[in-house]
C-alpha cells in the first residue's frame, strides 16, 4: 500500500479515537449520578462499573485527557509529515488548517454534542472500554497527578483541602431552579421540593397562628358556653386559660368533650371540663420547622404553643401548619373558606395577616421574606411607622394602599403591581406617606 494512504488511514483512525475520548469525557461528566446510582442498585452491571469510575474522578478524567491528547498530537504529527511530503515547506501551514478543522468538527464538536444529548446511554456504553483505558494509563496518570499537586503546592494552592463549595441542599435547590426555568411555569412538584428544603431555614414563628388570631377558651365559662364555642369555631384543639389568656392551663380536645357529653347522657352541666384538659406543650419560637416536625412525630402530638424568650405565649403551631409548607393549603369538608387574597380590577385585596411567603408561593412574587412574616408587617417595616387608612406606599414593585385597620393592626390592603426604575434599591417617603424608589 502506498505510504500516503497509510498516513491518511492512520490520521482518520486517530480522529475516531479523538472523537471517542472527547465524547466519553462529556458523557461521563454529564451523566446523572443519581440515575446511575439507581441503576447500580438495581443490579445493572454497566451502571455498577460506571459508578465505580465516577467515584474516582481525578483518575478517570486524567486517563481520558491523556489518551485524547496523545491521539490528537500523534494525528497532527502524521498529518504534518504527510503535507510536508506533498507540499514542501508550506505543508506545515496546510496541516495546521486542515487538522484544526478536522479535530474541531469531528474530534470535538460532533462527539461532544452527541454525548450531551445522550449522556447516560453513551456513558453506559463506553464504561467497559474506559475502564481498560484507566487501568492501562494509571501509572502515567498517577505520576502526572503527583507532579500537578506539587506544582500547585509551590504556587500556594493546597489541593488536599479541596471540597465542594456547595452544600447538598444548595445543589438540590440549584437543580430545582434549573428545572423550573426549563418548564417556564410553576410546577407543584418543584414547589413541594422547595418546601422540604425550606424546613431547616424556617422557624415555628414563621408559620404559627399568632395569638391575636388564636381561638382559646376561658375555663371560667360554663360547660354550655364552652360546648357552644367549640361547635361554633369547628377546630379540634383549643388552648384553655385561667384568669388571663397568657396563663394557659391545658388543651381541650373536641373529641374528649363530645365523648364526655355522650357519657353524661347529653347533659353538658354534668361535665367537669377541667378534668378533660391535656397538658400543654410549649416550644420556643426560634425552633426550626424540621426539628419541630421531628418532635411532633416523636411525641405523636399535633399541637404546640409557641413562646418567646420571656416565656410569653406568641401563638400556636400544628402539624398541619408544617405540612402546608410542603404540600400547600390543606382543606377538608369542614374547613371554612378563608379568602386571604382576591383579585379586583387588576389589583389584589389582601388580608393583612397573610404571610409574605404564602403570597410569593401563590403568585411567583419576590417580596422579601426576611423583614417581616406578614404583608402588614412588611408595610410597617418599609414605612417605619404605623400607617393610617388611605395611606399609599410604593416599594418592591407594588403600590400598597391601607384599606382597613383595627387599632394598630392593618387588616386589609390593596396591592397594585407597578414598574420600578431599574437599579433602584433605595426608597423615600413623600408628603402623602408614599414610599417610592429614588
Amino acid at each position: 500500500m502506498d505510504a500516503t494512504w497509510v498516513f491518511i488511514i492512520s490520521v482518520l483512525g486517530l480522529l475516531l479515537l479523538s472523537a471517542f475520548f472527547s465524547g466519553s469525557e462529556t458523557a461521563l461528566t454529564a451523566a446523572s449520578r443519581a440515575r446511575i446510582a439507581h441503576l447500580a442498585r438495581k443490579g445493572e452491571k454497566r451502571a455498577q462499573l460506571l459508578k465505580a469510575l465516577l467515584d474516582m474522578p481525578e483518575r478517570l478524567i486524567g486517563a481520558i485527557l491523556l489518551g485524547n491528547n496523545l491521539v490528537n498530537i500523534l494525528a497532527s504529527a502524521l498529518a504534518t509529515t504527510l503535507f510536508l511530503q506533498l507540499f514542501g515547506a508550506t505543508g506545515v501551514v496546510w496541516a495546521t488548517f486542515v487538522m484544526t478543522a478536522l479535530v474541531l468538527v469531528f474530534g470535538e464538536v460532533m462527539p461532544k454534542t452527541y454525548a450531551i444529548l445522550n449522556a447516560e446511554k453513551m456513558a453506559l456504553r463506553v464504561a467497559p472500554v474506559i475502564r481498560w483505558v484507566v487501568l492501562l494509563l494509571a501509572p502515567v496518570v498517577m505520576v502526572v497527578e503527583a507532579l500537578v499537586k506539587q506544582m500547585l503546592k509551590l504556587l500556594g494552592a493546597d489541593v488536599s483541602r479541596a471540597q465542594n463549595v456547595l452544600s447538598f441542599r444548595e445543589e438540590v435547590r440549584g437543580a430545582i431552579e434549573m428545572h423550573r426555568e426549563q418548564v417556564r411555569q410553576p410546577v407543584r412538584d418543584l414547589q413541594m421540593l422547595d418546601g422540604v428544603l425550606d424546613l431547616r431555614e424556617l422557624t415555628v414563628a414563621d408559620v404559627m397562628v399568632h395569638r391575636t388570631r388564636m381561638k382559646s377558651i376561658d375555663i371560667s365559662r360554663s360547660p354550655e358556653e364552652i360546648l357552644d364555642y367549640v361547635l361554633k369555631n369547628g377546630y379540634t384543639r383549643y388552648p384553655v386559660w385561667h384568669e388571663s389568656p397568657e396563663n394557659i392551663i391545658g388543651i381541650l380536645h373536641a373529641r374528649d368533650l363530645l365523648s364526655a357529653l355522650a357519657g353524661a347522657g347529653g347533659d353538658i352541666s354534668r361535665i367537669d371540663v377541667r378534668s378533660l384538659l391535656l397538658p400543654p406543650w410549649f416550644v420556643p419560637e426560634h425552633t426550626p420547622l424540621m426539628d419541630q416536625l421531628s418532635a411532633f412525630l416523636r411525641r405523636k402530638m399535633h399541637f404546640a404553643l409557641v413562646v418567646d424568650e420571656y416565656g410569653e405565649v406568641q401563638g400556636l403551631v400544628t402539624l398541619e401548619d408544617i405540612m402546608e409548607e410542603i404540600v400547600g393549603d390543606i382543606a377538608d369538608e369542614h374547613d371554612r373558606a378563608t379568602q386571604g387574597v382576591r383579585r379586583e380590577d387588576g389589583a389584589f385585596i389582601v388580608d393583612g395577616a397573610m404571610p409574605v411567603r404564602d403570597l410569593n408561593r401563590m403568585h411567583g412574587w419576590k417580596l422579601p421574606e426576611d423583614r417581616a412574616t406578614t404583608i402588614a408587617g412588611l408595610i410597617m417595616h418599609e414605612a417605619q411607622s404605623i400607617p393610617d387608612v388611605g395611606q399609599t406606599f410604593t416599594f418592591h414593585g407594588f403600590r400598597f394602599t391601607v384599606l382597613e385597620k383595627e387599632r394598630h393592626r392593618i387588616t386589609r390592603i390593596r396591592m397594585e403591581p407597578v414598574m420600578e426604575p431599574e437599579g433602584s434599591t433605595e426608597r423615600a417617603a413623600d408628603d402623602e406617606g408614599q414610599v417610592r424608589p429614588v
